[in-house]
């Protein structure tokens, strides 16, 4: 870092072309945030021209800086100072901000734009995707540093606001990075007083610096406008491996630039736009709109070029690296491995009886010996969930090489944590809780699923077969609420053979996010088919787990635990029934045409679907002829047979209905 010979006088003016940059914007697209990108704006010139290290040519170098911006409504800040410091973020693409297929949309999003390393927006996901990165950069280090090579020394810092710090998942993921002492994490908080409706003092009272004191942290408050304030205390977070955490709490004026709205709650908007004239005057910027001087474009240029000499100099200590440790250079670049994965996992034995949560946790086992980049974690739930890695370790703060990770009961953390981990693509993240608290960390899904993050959730105690715990623990709509979330497939497998298929899909998946929904109850294997035929049939989604045997008049489909159900109901029904599992609709449906007419024939209009949760997504498979066994109801307090007897779910339920409609 070059705080000693930093130009104060320069970045000065850089910031204040930041500031003209993203007023310029905001103005030409009426609409957008203008605060964050004006009140931050000596922030910025700090962060990209003297604390952060990255190369803006290499935008995914291994030993780069992670910056994230958890108040992703301020995207102009981001993309202003991407433009500035050298990355593919042209001029033009500024002027384009928040206009179709533009790479500046109007909150950062992952892999659209260079140097955006997660997609930001909902306030506190940024902190908690911080965290995660930070866990992987140790994980990183203890895993590939050797005594006579240290090829990952980097530091995520991350920008937030008020509304970040409100919310419950930032709270979540603070304490966990405190209590893991991930002293390679930097928190900028910019503490402008100020929130969207009002002043802060309306909503909050906190003493920030002691509560991130009693979490764990060191906390230091500075002038945000003042650059060597700024500059002086990112070097020393930067340069302090004291086993804590930082964040730099930055005081500033929301909207700095702009007289008429600075300060105030009118400044977080675009409503400082409408005086982008007299605001560019008045920080001496020419006419010309999106202006940049030659001084600052000077200036970044030769701070890109040795930027990208100190990535050259890291580059020969990784070549020493490489050749001096090959099977870790190969684990490192070769990514994950899934060629002939499925077979890796052993075949179940025809006395095999379990819970899936049980067989998930012979598989992921299995699947941890060839995959060493899986990694897992539970919320305080493992003896339930299953999915501990044995011989794995746990990951702490006295050994980041650990594959388990203890959240505590901190499932919205948890699974933002595991976005960030993902995003940072070194490892492979999974994370397990019961079924019904999946909407605890919904929102981190819901970004996995839009940033197409590799994260697979492991959801135990499936449906009201989890019986005396009653409906507080029986979920019976949350299934169908996962598989609405566009790009996550919900997997729900009916035997163990599904469950082994379940897992390698989710490993094979790098393109979004698998949730597997698993039994607490004991459920059937289904011997009687070949297990390469349930293991195959489930990698599609769903197929014919048993054909019928004469005309065919009837289908009957389910998921997970009810196959059993169709199973005993077909030896019942006759030689003209067929027995279709369906573990995951999404992949089902992604088949193609002449595939799923051959499992679920369109002639055939009379067909039952079963399911322990809401009927509402199976009518698509069964037709207005067809019938749907399902719970649109809340469930009972008893023992899990007793409910399911109770609420419809079970193979004499599955004859009576196709008596019904045939």
């Amino acid at each position: 870092m070059l705080c000693a010979s930093m130009n104060t006088e320069l970045l000065s003016q850089a910031a204040n072309e930041a500031r003209g940059l993203a007023i310029d914007a905001v103005h030409a697209c009426s609409s957008g945030h203008l605060g964050l990108p004006l009140g931050c704006a000596e922030i910025g010139a700090v962060l990209f021209s003297e604390s952060l290290n990255f190369d803006p040519k290499a935008p995914k170098w291994l030993n780069r800086d992670r910056f994230i911006l958890s108040a992703g409504h301020g995207s102009m800040f981001i993309y202003s100072w991407l433009h500035l410091s050298g990355y593919a973020v042209a001029r033009q693409d500024l002027k384009d901000f928040r206009k179709l297929h533009s790479i500046t949309p109007g909150h950062p999003e992952f892999s659209e734009t260079p140097g955006v390393e997660a997609t930001t927006g909902p306030l506190g996901q940024g902190i908690a995707n911080a965290v995660g990165f930070a866990m992987s950069g140790k994980r990183a280090a203890a895993v590939y540093n050797t005594d006579e090579h240290e090829i990952f020394n980097h530091h995520v810092v991350a920008l937030h606001g008020d509304g970040c710090l409100q919310e419950g998942v930032a709270r979540e993921a603070i304490e966990f990075a405190g209590h893991n002492a991930l002293d390679n994490l930097v928190l900028i908080y910019d503490s402008n007083d100020v929130t969207l409706d009002a002043l802060a003092d309306v909503t909050q009272s906190t003493d920030t610096a002691a509560y991130f004191e009693s979490q764990g942290w060191d906390a230091v408050i500075v002038d945000g406008h003042d650059l060597g304030a700024v500059a002086e205390a990112m070097e020393k977070a930067k340069s302090d491996d004291n086993g804590k955490p930082k964040v730099i709490i930055a005081k500033t004026i929301i909207g700095k630039g702009i007289p008429e709205v600075a300060g105030t709650a009118k400044g977080h908007g675009e409503s400082g736009a409408n005086f982008s004239e007299s605001a560019r005057a008045g920080l001496g910027l020419p006419e010309e709109l999106f202006y940049v001087s030659d001084e600052v474009q000077k200036h970044f240029e030769k701070r890109a070029s040795e930027k990208s000499t100190a990535h050259a100099e890291w580059e020969a200590v990784y070549a020493q690296w490489k050749k001096a440790n090959p099977e870790l250079a190969a684990q490192l670049e070769g990514g994950v491995c899934t060629e002939g994965l499925l077979a890796k996992v052993p075949e179940f034995g025809a006395d095999y009886a379990d819970a899936t949560r049980g067989t998930g946790g012979v598989v992921i086992n299995a699947l941890a010996k060839e995959v060493p980049q899986l990694i897992t974690g539970s919320a305080d739930l493992y003896g339930s969930t299953k999915n501990y890695i044995k011989d794995g370790g746990d990951y702490s703060a006295d050994d980041a090489s650990g594959r388990n990770i203890w959240y505590g009961i901190r499932e919205h953390a948890m699974g933002a944590i595991s976005n960030g981990i993902a995003y940072d693509g070194l490892f492979l993240p999974s994370a397990a809780t019961f079924c019904v608290f999946a909407d605890y960390l919904r929102p981190s899904i819901r970004l996995a699923a839009l940033a197409n993050l590799p994260v697979t959730y492991i959801f135990t105690h499936d449906s009201v077969g989890v019986g005396e715990d009653g409906p507080t623990h029986q979920p019976v709509e949350t299934v169908s609420g996962l598989r609405v979330i566009p790009g996550l497939d919900v997997y729900r497998p009916g035997d163990p053979e599904e469950v082994a298929a379940a897992w390698v899909a989710a490993i094979e998946r790098q393109d979004g996010p698998t949730a597997l929904i698993l039994t607490r109850q004991k459920i059937g294997n289904h011997t009687d088919v070949p297990a390469s035929v349930r293991r195959e049939g489930a990698l599609k989604g769903g197929y014919i787990l048993k054909q019928e045997t004469g005309e065919l008049k009837l289908i009957l489909m389910a998921s997970g635990s009810e196959v059993d159900h169709i199973v005993n109901a077909a030896k019942e029904l006759g030689d003209g029934v067929r027995v279709v599992s369906m573990p995951c609709l999404e992949r089902f449906d992604r088949q193609s045409c002449e595939y799923k007419n051959s499992v679920i024939p369109c002639s055939v209009k009379k067909k039952i679907a079963i399911e322990a949760g809401v009927s509402g997504l199976w009518w698509k498979y069964v037709g207005c002829e067809g019938k749907v066994l399902g719970i649109d109801r809340f469930g009972i307090s008893a023992p899990g047979d007793v409910v399911m007897k109770e609420l419809g779910m079970t193979s004499r339920d599955v004859v009576t209905a196709a008596h019904d409609i045939l």
